[in-house]
């Protein structure tokens, strides 16, 4: 058992020149540099005088600190895992080749996900996302579907420690839901959930099929950042139809059952977006013409338009061959990434939020 003891400290040394790289990837004395200068910053007289700048490099300044201590911790603890590793073959004490083994996959797996967060360099990759669900052709079935991604998405969100807060919702007409908003909020959580924008496939014996046929449904998952300066677009309100209506679904006794719910089209593109969680219609109002911005934006730039005036409204239809990623439940279980290739057989584990491997391998691909 001291050889399984040895090769574990074999593997922790060998990891400093990883961590040390890591820290070199992630330009860490550039950060703590830069850390200086930022608190240097805030100790301004003036620093308060304009709230837009100041939130901005607090927020700079609590994602580089946030950064800094991360690694740090990251380091720390491996020195430590070695100590006790060295500790436990010099005792000749066999009992903490658990805890020293544990330390080991711990250490790793930490050590992966920061190199993945190297990877999160585009210019919108830290921000906040705005994720929408939607249903393809198939009524309840696909409703259904667009719901259970809606909780696959959440579940994926808690397990990372974000928050997440629903904007919109709209019942399905008997199961499931017609589409559904919510903002996720958090450091790179744009990044992380871009890997997710696209068309999923389901196949199933549909629970609302009295022969128990299998049946094929599609949903889309469509997810953008939260812009900074969105207010700055300009939008005609000749451009515009709003629709005040009541709000339904998820959110219970926390949602106004007042008509004060929103929902905006957009003439020029034919985009729709809603919001229903706020106290007011102004409030509703005011939300979902940032969503609306947001979109436009986000088609502006991924279109590589001129201006918003540009945009046509082409829409991907959500169906067959044009999905990014399958789930199979019957007669096997497999979720696998069309992009990627990546695979995963535990199809309950995938809809309950594990799906940051497939997340991995997308910025992988993409990173190449």
């Amino acid at each position: 058992m001291i050889i399984a003891l040895e090769e574990a400290k074999y593997k922790l040394l060998g990891m400093r020149a990883d961590i040390d790289d890591l820290g070199s990837a992630l330009r860490i004395e550039q950060l703590v540099s830069l850390a200086e200068e930022l608190d240097k910053d805030t100790l301004r007289e003036d620093f308060w005088a304009d709230q837009e700048n100041s939130s901005k490099v607090l927020q700079k300044l609590k994602q580089t600190k946030d950064t800094i201590e991360s690694y740090n911790a990251l380091k720390n603890r491996l020195e430590d895992a070695i100590v006790l590793v060295e500790m436990a073959i010099e005792e000749n004490e066999e009992s903490y080749i658990d805890e020293v083994e544990s330390e080991l996959a711990a250490i790793t797996k930490e050590s992966e996900a920061k190199r993945i967060e190297i990877l999160l360099s585009g210019e919108y990759d830290k921000n906040n996302a705005i994720v929408s669900f939607h249903p393809g052709a198939g009524g309840t079935e696909a409703q259904d579907w667009a719901q259970m991604l809606y909780r696959m998405i959440t579940r994926w969100a808690e397990r990372k420690g974000y928050k997440y807060k629903l904007i919109d919702w709209l019942d399905g007409d008997a199961a499931g839901i017609k589409s559904a908003t919510i903002m996720v909020e958090g450091l790179n959580a744009y990044g992380y959930l871009k890997a997710e924008n696209g068309v999923h496939r389901l196949v199933r014996v549909s629970p609302f099929d009295a022969a128990g046929r299998r049946q094929t449904s599609f949903a889309s998952i469509e997810v953008m950042p939260e812009f900074d300066n969105i207010d700055k677009i300009d939008i005609r309100e000749e451009d515009i139809e709003v629709t005040a209506h009541r709000s339904s679904g998820a959110g219970g006794q926390h949602i106004n059952k007042t008509d004060s719910a929103i929902r905006i089209l957009h003439k020029p593109t034919g985009i729709v977006v809603g919001c229903q969680t706020e106290r007011s219609q102004l409030q509703n109002k005011e939300t979902a013409m940032k969503m609306l911005k947001a979109k436009l934006m986000e088609i502006k730039l991924r279109e590589r338009l001129d201006t918003i005036e540009d945009i046509k409204g082409n829409k991907v239809n959500i169906e067959w061959g044009s999905q990014i990623c399958s789930y199979v439940f019957m007669p096997y279980t497999l979720a696998k990434d069309t992009r990627t290739g990546h695979e995963d057989g535990n199809i309950s584990a995938v809809m309950d939020g594990e799906i940051d491997e497939f997340i991995n391998e997308y910025l992988k691909m993409n990173a190449k």
